[in-house]
């Protein structure tokens, strides 16, 4: 432990008391600065007794804060006093098990007791961690009997072996910490013990704490002295703190004794309450003094207006620059929210106060037309505020109409209709002329009044005077409807029910946007006795103007979006092509706000392989969808080269990259149309060995549903997005499907959207499709996905494919190894012959041989061993030849001097599709046939060609 005694940190229990004694309450300036004129007779002076007098208010408060400064000092010293006795037992039972078990857990105390002689190395550190704890003993006992002690009295000494105790063996074998407490002469002691043991948790030793109460409070007792020093010097310092205060209080009472003041709060308090006339006192840095209670109700004052500047108190602008302006008034008449106000204004320093001015205020009831005509303005203005917050909330133009509607009843009309152009409705641009309107909203306080629903179609008359002027883009005012019959010429009818029902005024104004009108909405009052006039034509007017940016703009969106839902229902496939290896079914939704870029494709492939393919554009509109569409033609392209899907999306980044590069370049600055970003999955199922490759690109992955019921997410690589791979390789994940599995690929907006995160949507889509069973089919899955995930309004596209794996029996696959002689072909063509009679396909059996002989021949020729042929009875029939070498034939014409050439052009005659596939080993030349009969090449065609072929 010698070693250790720089790291040994004993715990230490001395309780350090700074009791803090706050100084007396002082007293608190007034808030509210009252300038109060005083008679001439209290403008005297006052000598030294009446200032300081105990009869003076300045007096008494001295008094009285002094003696409570000092029953503060009194009752600290007697709480300190008190504790100290209290907690003395406490404190030492506390401070001997801190030095024990402190002790005891030191590092390396255990290791020396086990040594031959821990005398040397325990000893000294008994010792100091005596004098650092502050007990009075501190003893340590190993298992030998031997005693390592140190005492406040000196005694530090190890004391020789004797012969242990069995009951302190036994405490050190088994007990736990012990504290006791005993008498002794000097008063009581607290005694702690606590075992050592070794990392084993074996006792080899204890460690013995004792200290006595009366040296705890001695500890306590200590700090008395700065306790009362501290308290003389409060006490000197709130003497001369409460000088200072009554100095200042005696200036402000200006030497009244509490009679003399207690008049003086009556005359004030009967103002501030009693006086029905607002009373405002604004001092000279335009910050509120003084107001009374119907000050505060007249101007609706806050609770803490006094004290604040004029300014900040939510007062109209011109009664604010009165009061803090120095200019006195007579009778000026300001608006105060729905009051108007006579105010009267002096200044207080020509009368030998204080800078400032004594504002009076009186409400106007004389003045009351004029207020109700300002509160129509601002009823106007708060209308005008609600529309422009309500009006426009969607792209839809039918809910912008009938926001319109809304917001002006009741607080303007109790009636509102709007009626729109055809071509408006249709998102085209209006041609100007008005003429076929229909009505898109109605709304009122009455839904039985009869004005024309929904959806009613009218021809302007452009014979009446009326008319002629809406449709002209100007306001129509008809104040009293039963004096005019202009309005009525188009459907007397209609009209004399109006004015049955009670309507009895209307104002029609056109909805203009950018100088062109769209629809008129009509106005009319029935409930409301007051008729309309040339201010509410001016409001309905601006209203109106402002609901027909928000039309127009839902036009163009309407426009937008039908176009670019034209596009994109273009690109995208509208159906599934032929095929056996996979059943399918799909699910594409657009978003609600636009088209977005998810496309979806099922492409058939060469030798029955099929490939589903999955991707999403960034963004919405027109350019997503263009975008799309670029990026699945290009797919297409890209798999007509039968390419592995690692190439396949390698190709797309590469051109997205070079795409987006040119557009650079041509300085198109924006974003709009970009293509980096996209994401695409790629797998290619293959049915004759029940393989699925796929690869990705910043795309979610697939699950899984297999015939068991399992689902499970397959490891798949992912690559960056398209556009920022940096030309680094695609890596592709093979995988072995049992028959019957399931596979869901989806886009990211089946599981994410603003209420739900990509972790919660992916959990949902497994339990749903695990829920599903292996017994759904891809359309009965496709609907419980659909019901689950998809929200009542997306925000995103969402694009789903769900296929059902198949295998190509054993019994639909024939495959032949060929050597490299030409004498093979003969052979293989006869087996060929035979495996189509024994598939019942013998009505192409002389197609199949021309076309088998020619491919055989050529690589036998032209190829590199090792050769073989498959054929694969699916909905068609392909016939496949492989060889090792990477060369491909191309079909060309042949010259009449030629002497080959012609024999492709007899695969390509017969065959409803050919081409090239490569393989890591080399390639495979295929062709595809019809299972339903030979091609009708023509007998002649057939001949000719037969002329020139060199059979083997």
């Amino acid at each position: 432990m010698q070693g250790q005694e720089g790291r040994y940190r004993p715990w230490g229990f001395g309780r350090h008391v700074s009791p803090e004694h706050p100084p007396g309450p002082a007293v608190p300036e007034h808030a509210k600065k009252r300038r109060l004129r005083r008679s001439p007779t209290s403008h005297r002076e006052f000598d030294g007794k009446r200032r300081w007098g105990v009869r003076s208010v300045a007096g008494q408060v001295l008094l009285l804060e002094l003696a409570i400064v000092v029953l503060l000092i009194v009752v600290a010293v007697v709480a300190l006093v008190v504790q100290a006795r209290r907690d003395g037992l406490r404190d030492a039972r506390h401070r001997t098990t801190a030095a024990a078990e402190s002790f005891a857990n030191a590092p390396g105390l255990a290791q020396a007791l086990e040594t031959p002689d821990p005398g040397p190395v325990v000893q000294p550190s008994v010792t100091a961690a005596r004098e650092a704890s502050g007990i009075d003993i501190l003893s340590v006992v190993d298992l030998g009997g031997a005693v390592y002690a140190a005492a406040a009295a000196g005694a530090d000494r190890a004391l020789p072996q004797q012969n242990l105790d069995p009951r302190i063996d036994e405490f050190v074998r088994t007990g736990t910490t012990s504290t006791i407490t005993y008498s002794a002469g000097s008063g009581k002691v607290v005694v702690t013990i606590v075992p050592v043991r070794d990392a084993t948790d074996r006792g080899v030793g204890l460690v013995s704490a004792s200290v006595s109460v009366a040296r705890v409070r001695d500890t306590a007792n200590q700090q008395l002295p700065v306790v009362l020093g501290s308290g003389a010097a409060a006490l000197a310092l709130a003497g001369g703190g409460t000088a200072l205060v009554t100095r200042r209080l005696r200036r402000q009472t200006r030497g009244l004794d509490p009679a003399e003041m207690t008049r003086m709060y009556e005359h004030h308090d009967a103002v501030l309450h009693a006086v029905r006339e607002g009373v405002l006192i604004v001092g000279s840095d335009e910050r509120l003094v003084l107001a009374n209670d119907e000050a505060r109700r007249l101007l609706d004052l806050p609770e803490d207006a006094e004290g604040r500047p004029v300014g900040e108190l939510g007062l109209e602008p011109a009664l604010a620059d009165l009061l803090a302006s120095e200019q006195p008034v007579t009778d000026e008449v300001h608006a105060s929210g729905e009051r108007l106000l006579a105010v009267n204004k002096r200044l207080t320093q020509p009368h030998g106060g204080p800078a400032g001015s004594v504002v009076t205020l009186r409400d106007s009831t004389e003045l009351e037309e004029l207020a109700g005509r300002a509160e129509s303005t601002r009823q106007r203005l708060r209308l005008l505020y609600e529309a422009g917050v309500r009006i426009g909330t969607t792209l839809d133009v039918v809910r912008t109409a009938q926001e319109l509607a809304e917001a002006a009843v009741p607080g303007f009309a109790d009636h509102v209709a709007v009626d729109l152009i055809e071509q408006v409705l249709r998102g085209d641009e209006p041609s100007g002329i008005v003429g076929r309107l229909r009505r898109v909203a109605c709304h009122g306080v009455d839904p039985d009044a009869p004005l024309y629903p929904p959806g009613f179609e009218t021809v302007v008359d452009h014979e009446t005077p009326a008319a002629r002027r809406v449709a002209g883009g100007h306001v129509v005012l008809e104040p009293e409807l039963g004096a005019t019959w202009d309005w009525r010429s188009h459907d007397p009818d209609h009209a004399l029910r109006l004015l049955e029902y009670g309507i009895h005024s209307l104002i029609a104004v056109p909805l203009r946007a950018r100088g062109i009108v769209l629809g008129f909405a009509s106005f009319w009052r029935g409930q409301t006795p007051e008729a309309f006039g040339e201010e509410d034509a001016a409001f309905a007017e601006e209203l109106s103007a402002r609901a027909a940016v928000s039309i127009d703009n839902a036009r163009r969106y309407t426009r937008e979006h039908a176009m670019a839902v034209t596009l994109q229902r273009s690109l995208l496939p509208r159906g599934l092509p032929e095929q056996d290896a996979l059943d399918v079914a799909y699910r594409y939704l657009p978003a609600e706000s636009g088209v977005g870029g998810d496309w979806f494709d099922v492409i058939p492939l060469s030798g029955a392989r099929v490939a589903l393919v999955v991707g999403d554009v960034v963004g919405h509109g027109l350019h997503a969808a263009a975008t799309m569409g670029r990026l699945r033609t290009a797919v297409h392209n890209f798999s007509a080269l039968d390419l592995s899907p690692d190439e396949i999306l390698g190709r797309l980044d590469d051109l997205v990259t070079r795409t987006d590069q040119e557009r650079t370049d041509t300085d198109e600055a924006d974003d709009i149309g970009a293509m980096t970003g996209a994401t695409c999955l790629y797998a290619i199922y293959d049915p004759t060995a029940g393989t699925l490759t796929a690869a990705r690109a910043g795309h979610p992955g697939p699950m899984l549903l297999l015939p068991d019921g399992t689902v499970t997410t397959p490891d798949i690589p992912v690559a960056p997005p398209l556009g920022l791979g940096a030309g680094l390789p695609v890596e592709t994940a093979d995988l072995v499907l049992p028959e019957t599995t399931g596979v869901v690929l989806f886009t990211d907006g089946l599981v994410e959207d603003r209420t739900r995160d990509i972790g919660t949507g992916l959990d949902l889509l497994h339990t749903t499709i695990r829920d599903s069973g292996p017994a759904a089919t891809p359309e009965q899955l496709s609907a419980d996905i659909v019901d689950a995930l998809v929200p009542g309004h997306p925000t995103d596209d969402i694009a789903l494919l769900i296929a059902r794996t198949h295998r190509l029996a054993p019994e639909q696959v024939a495959t032949w190894e060929v050597p490299a002689d030409p004498a093979a072909v003969a052979p293989i063509r006869a087996a060929c012959t035979r495996q189509l009679n024994a598939w019942g396909l013998d009505d192409i059996g002389f197609s199949t041989e021309l076309i088998l002989s020619e491919l055989v021949t050529n690589a036998v020729r032209y190829g590199s061993a090792p050769i073989a042929v498959r054929l694969l009875q699916d909905h068609t029939l392909i016939c496949e030849v492989s060889d090792a070498s990477s060369t491909s034939p191309h079909l060309r014409r042949a010259t009449a001097t030629d002497e080959g050439g012609r024999g492709l052009l007899l695969v390509a005659r017969y065959a409803q599709r050919w081409g090239t596939r490569y393989t890591p080993s080399g390639k495979i030349i295929w062709a595809e046939q019809a299972v339903h009969g030979p091609t009708d090449t023509g007998a002649e065609d057939t001949d000719a060609l037969l002329d020139q072929w060199d059979d083997l």
